[in-house]
């Protein structure tokens, strides 16, 4: 698309536009939506209205993958950003762009009265909105997959705590399906801590682990490899009747391990082992 009268109508009309833009947000609700203010609704169509004008001036393309659209795809992407963070859907977060549409055909409709001339410009500038509304939506689904990682990072995190129990002594109570990335971040947070304090001792409870499969298994072998490797113990809590029957059919050798049936036998044996290093 070149330079022409239809195309400087953004930067001729942007108080019209931005008025009649802010109408129509109003009047779908847009603009009362409690996850953002009315001032920031306002501010966000103004700078979209203004960086439109800003890539559409002379010598501009129409392909918003081009240079002088950089300004306006930064906004864009920032703006979803925003809205992912805030809670709002694609299809609300895509609405809001694709809603300018109607400002501009009021706004062009009332400087050139209709025509073929209307519809041919109307169709550029759908097929430039529409392109940017689709950028919108790009750019919002990848921020709602960081989000999404990050959670994800965060439930991981808050799943393995690493206690301190005592000098010496610490415990890890595991809730939930054990897989190989949240077994990862046991063995480094559990390592870590062991490092940390310099423990002789450690307590994996699994207590809250529903099933234990080969797998699952294997994920507790690699675990208390590396604990003993850096020069601990390691002792699991936690085998249930259910568990230990599992565990004997799927004829996993825990042998120089020590099982109890739960956490406060453990902690018994602990403390044993505790008193008598002091001992010594």
């Amino acid at each position: 698309m070149t330079t022409d009268a239809g195309s400087n109508i953004i930067g001729a009309r942007q108080e019209e536009l931005l008025a009649a833009w802010l109408r129509f947000l109003q009047s779908s609700g847009a603009s009362t939506d409690r996850r953002t203010s009315g001032a920031q609704i306002e501010q966000e169509a103004r700078e979209f209205v203004r960086l439109l004008a800003e890539c559409t001036s002379a010598g501009y393309t129409a392909d918003i993958t081009a240079p002088n659209w950089t300004p306006l795809r930064n906004f864009l992407e920032e703006f979803s950003r925003r809205r992912a963070a805030q809670g709002f859907t694609a299809d609300v977060t895509a609405s809001y762009i694709f809603s300018f549409k109607k400002a501009l055909f009021e706004v062009q409709n009332a400087v050139d009265g209709g025509g073929k001339s209307l519809i041919d410009l109307m169709w550029k500038w759908t097929e430039i909105v529409d392109a940017l509304g689709l950028h919108t939506i790009s750019t919002y689904q990848k921020s709602r997959e960081e989000v999404i990682r990050r959670q994800q990072d965060d439930l991981l995190e808050l799943s393995t705590p690493v206690i301190k129990l005592w000098e010496g002594v610490l415990a890890l109570p595991m809730i939930g399906t054990l897989d190989s990335s949240r077994t990862q971040v046991v063995m480094e947070t559990l390592l870590q801590r062991i490092v940390d304090t310099g423990s002789s001792i450690a307590i994996l409870d699994i207590t809250g682990v529903p099933t234990v499969d080969t797998l699952v298994a294997q994920h507790l072998m690699k675990t208390v490899t590396a604990i003993r490797l850096m020069g601990a113990d390691c002792i699991i809590s936690g085998i249930r009747p259910q568990i230990a029957q599992t565990i004997v059919h799927l004829g996993i050798d825990l042998t120089g391990i020590t099982t109890k049936a739960n956490l406060a036998d453990a902690l018994a044996v602990a403390m044993q082992r505790t008193n008598a290093a002091s001992a010594t």
